[in-house]
């Protein structure tokens, strides 16, 4: 009798175990964990993904709890199953993309979150993947969607009442960054630790207080009395976002109008006086102005359902086979 495809495979795929395995009395480096049409998936291959799934290699993972290794272990093989299967498909398909679509598709999610280059670089090496490994994801991502777009005949449809909801259940997420222009003067004491000086850099701080209150200039006051960054250019110490400040100082700012001044700040080695000279940003924007970024979130989300339920009914008709 003429042996089916998958009894072929699986007698190949079984006859290359002894290669990827090390010796019979060392310890196994890799190996078969599961079969997928005419396709394997290795433990190398899944202990890669679960390290860049959790952060953990396999071992620092199973030291919290076995029950937790095993249901992480369990899914991402599932997740690398669907993966095969779509690949198999996409390969079919012929689905290509092109690295000016992969480029053009980062430099919008830069765009959207007003990112620099830098600054995508420096939180994907917090997230511990490199440009090129964010590259690929980006690719699969829109291979996915080419694939939804070929296998699902009905259009995704987003209403507009849909995005109007998703912009009034995430405002915050549209308010821009608060920007300040501020001013400062410094009073620095010899020393902190010796009272008698700290209460002679308040008494100064104080009577520059009520100078200012009576009109006194600001910036000629700066450069006269202040130790601090700026003090040369009138105590003008330029535009923050107000997240960057810390916090006694975000505290301050907050009571502040444009042209105020604050009281006495006290600082471990002194006194500061800040002016606030322009404060800017901080509004929520416009339903228009995020309309389309909106969208492109719940097209995705429908991506991600479609995508969720096709796999399924491809799977079912694939052949796989899992060998822990």
């Amino acid at each position: 009798m003429k042996k089916t495809r998958c009894s072929i495979v699986l007698a190949v795929l079984i006859g290359l175990l002894p290669l990827l395995t090390g010796p019979v009395s060392g310890e196994i480096v890799n190996r078969i964990v599961a079969i997928v049409n005419d396709d394997i998936i290795t433990l190398y291959e899944l202990n890669k993904r679960i390290k860049e799934l959790t952060g953990l290699v396999p071992n620092d993972l199973r030291l919290k709890g076995e029950e937790e290794y095993l249901a992480t272990r369990r899914q991402v093989l599932e997740l690398l199953i669907d993966e095969k299967i779509a690949r198999r498909k996409i390969d079919e398909l012929g689905i290509r993309i092109s690295k000016r679509r992969i480029d053009a598709t980062i430099e919008r999610v830069k765009e959207e979150n007003r990112w620099t280059q830098e600054d995508l670089l420096r939180m994907l090496k917090e997230e511990g993947m490199t440009f090129e490994e964010y590259r690929e994801k980006i690719k699969g991502e829109l291979e996915r969607v080419e694939l939804i777009n070929h296998e699902v005949k009905s259009k995704i449809v987003i209403r507009e009442e849909e995005i109007r909801k998703y912009y009034e259940d995430h405002k915050e997420r549209y308010r821009t960054e608060e920007r300040v222009h501020l001013a400062g003067i410094f009073l620095v004491a010899g020393s902190r630790d010796q009272r008698d000086e700290m209460l002679r850099v308040e008494e100064t701080g104080n009577r520059l207080l009520a100078e200012l209150r009576n009109g006194g200039d600001f910036a000629s006051l700066a450069r006269m009395y202040s130790r601090g960054p700026g003090a040369e250019d009138g105590g003008n110490l330029g535009v923050f976002e107000l997240g960057q400040l810390d916090p006694t100082l975000s505290k301050v700012l907050k009571g502040l109008r444009e042209g105020e001044t604050s009281g006495l700040i006290r600082r471990p080695n002194g006194y500061q006086i800040i002016r606030l000279l322009k404060r800017e940003g901080g509004q929520v924007k416009s339903l228009g102005q995020v309309r389309d970024a909106i969208y492109r979130i719940l097209y995705r989300q429908e991506i991600d359902h479609l995508y969720s339920s096709w796999i399924k009914e491809l799977r079912a008709s694939s052949y796989t086979k899992i060998v822990f």
